[in-house]
């Protein structure tokens, strides 16, 4: 019975990355620069889309990862984001690609069209082929010394087997 429950720790310890931190359902946790991060999934186009809009606050741990199915020169903007955002892009081995702060932009004035909105915004782009994104509370990338080819580790098998 001990030789089961120790089989079944192993198996938990693999499943949750093996790096000591439990992550609630529908986060992972991601050490960047040493710290843990409990980042909220985003791996399908509905939650890509949504991503942090109408977020008031990201705690000093916490952010969102997302998750492509394929590796492609990407770019983001502050569509309805109520607060200012960090954002790398990492490549397909967690390599970063470009970082960037986003700032909060004025919201859509009630005459003015999706699209027309979304063409005034500012894109933040990903400079080369990016398969994952991940953004933190604004100045926490600049307080880690993140930059462009520093390298995050991630589990890259499970993390892209979540993809859709």
């Amino acid at each position: 019975m001990a030789r089961l429950g120790l089989i079944l720790g192993v198996l938990v310890c693999a499943a949750a990355g093996c790096d000591g931190i439990r992550s609630r359902p529908g986060t992972v946790t991601v050490r960047i620069a040493g710290e843990p991060f409990t980042m909220d999934v985003s791996a399908d186009d509905a939650s890509r889309i949504r991503g942090l809009r109408g977020v008031t606050e990201i705690p000093p741990d916490g952010g969102m990862i997302f998750i492509f199915p394929d590796s492609q020169v990407r770019s983001f903007l502050m569509r309805d984001c109520l607060i200012d955002i960090d954002v790398m892009f990492l490549d397909p081995q967690g390599r970063v690609t470009a970082v960037h702060t986003m700032p909060v932009e004025p919201p859509r004035r009630a005459d003015e069209a999706p699209p027309e909105y979304e063409r005034r915004l500012p894109l933040y782009p990903s400079g080369y082929p990016a398969q994952f994104a991940i953004e933190l509370r604004a100045g926490t990338l600049d307080r880690l010394g993140v930059e462009v080819n520093s390298r995050i580790p991630l589990d890259l098998p499970r993390l892209k087997a979540l993809a859709r």
